[in-house]
């Protein structure tokens, strides 16, 4: 026994969470969609961000295939794909992001990439 363990009774009640080591993400997650539910909110859950996240960067990906597509199809150029390839791969590490939990990075990094893409395009390619 612990000193911890000699200090409290016997009878003291075990909270079932905090006595959980192996409480899941998903745990954590049902509590917050309670806590949202009964104050009211009509605040995305963090599911809800999550998977909101992950369809803004799939369609972000399927907008930048398209337009690499269509660049590619007026100019062949290493720079096009340079450009929409990093794109291309920065919508794949937001959607990435999104599902282990990293949505307010994932969106910065969203929004300011598909900004700088777009910028550099029509920056720098002729």
């Amino acid at each position: 026994m612990s000193t911890s363990d000699q200090d409290q009774s016997v009878d003291t009640p075990i909270a079932a969470l905090d006595s959980d080591t192996n409480g899941t993400e998903t745990d954590v997650e049902a509590d917050a969609e309670v806590e949202e539910a009964v104050a009211g909110d009509r605040r995305l859950t963090p599911r809800q961000a999550r998977r909101l996240r992950i369809v803004l960067s799939s369609v972000g990906m399927a907008a930048m295939a398209v337009v690499l597509a269509l660049r590619i199809a007026s100019r062949s150029s290493v720079l096009v794909v340079g450009v929409y390839g990093l794109a291309l791969i920065l919508c794949g590490i937001v959607i990435e992001l999104s599902r282990n939990g990293r949505t307010r990075l994932g969106s910065w990094l969203l929004a300011v990439g598909l900004v700088a893409a777009i910028g550099s395009d029509w920056l720098l390619i002729p």
